[in-house]
């Protein structure tokens, strides 16, 4: 957990070192588009540790076509039948994608073996197959890397309380989350199981102490940008051409238009 004697980090230096880090995301970004890389990023940690708005900042600048975040429902009737790992397997990244998993494959390890969503059997199978399913995905060039948030049970309930408070963030709680309050201990249980079988050499574990919001993210982004031999790929030369002369384009006249209300006017 963090260390609660800890200042957090200042919101001008939050932003500041965030924008430098989103800045080399993008760098990333061209290089995976022009290398042909394959990149996977797990997001995964107690519900409220801090995995939705990490992602959303390493997304927040980066191409849609080239970087795309994954977070599936629960598995339909039809999945249920498949091989665990089938329905993921589809949203694996082509040669110049990077995919961002928000929650993943591990669902299995944690909230589907805590909450008896599966049985005794398909976690041990899960457990036993997931070390394999990584290292193919390795051997096949996937640069896989898998961070997992871990925030107090003190941390986690101010922001349960805030969410349910507030009301544009209120849709984050549900009831499993709350659930998950009174099978704290059964988590830790699953989480420290998930990782001694889990947590390879090929792709290994990598915890992100999320008290501090700023600075979980700010470790994250950075310990990814080191893990990953990117360089700089040289933007294309780019000039704005002149504007051509008018050839007699005249506009409709504005009220043949149904123009959105001025709702700012009032404001």
């Amino acid at each position: 957990m963090a260390d609660g004697k800890t200042a957090k980090v200042p919101l001008a230096a939050y932003e500041r070192e965030l924008l430098r880090l989103q800045t080399e995301l993008v760098k990333l970004q061209e290089w995976v588009r022009t290398e042909g890389a394959r990149v996977v990023v797990v997001f995964e940690g107690r519900d409220a540790a801090g995995k939705g708005g990490t992602i959303k900042r390493v997304a927040e600048h980066l191409n849609p076509r080239v970087a795309r975040i994954v977070a599936l429902p629960k598995p339909t009737e039809r999945e249920r039948t498949q091989w665990y790992f089938q329905r993921y397997v589809e949203h694996l990244p082509a040669a110049g994608e990077i995919v961002l998993f928000d929650r993943s494959w591990y669902n299995r390890a944690g909230v589907e073996h805590v909450m008896g969503f599966c049985t005794k059997e398909e976690h041990q199978l899960f457990l036993r197959q997931c070390p394999i399913f990584e290292r193919m995905l390795v051997e096949a060039g996937v640069l896989l890397r898998k961070y997992w948030f871990s925030v107090s049970d003190a941390e986690q309930q101010k922001r349960f309380r805030r969410r349910l408070k507030d009301p544009t963030r209120r849709w984050k709680l549900s009831a499993m989350d709350l659930e998950s309050i009174t099978r704290w201990e059964a988590y830790s249980r699953a989480k420290d199981e998930m990782l001694v079988h889990t947590d390879i050499v090929e792709a290994p574990w990598f915890v992100v102490e999320s008290d501090d919001k700023r600075r979980a993210r700010l470790n994250m982004i950075a310990h990814l940008l080191s893990t990953v031999p990117y360089r700089e790929v040289p933007p294309p030369v780019l000039e704005l051409p002149e504007r051509p002369p008018s050839t007699g384009y005249v506009r409709p006249p504005r009220d043949l238009q149904t123009f959105v209300p001025d709702h700012a006017a009032g404001l």
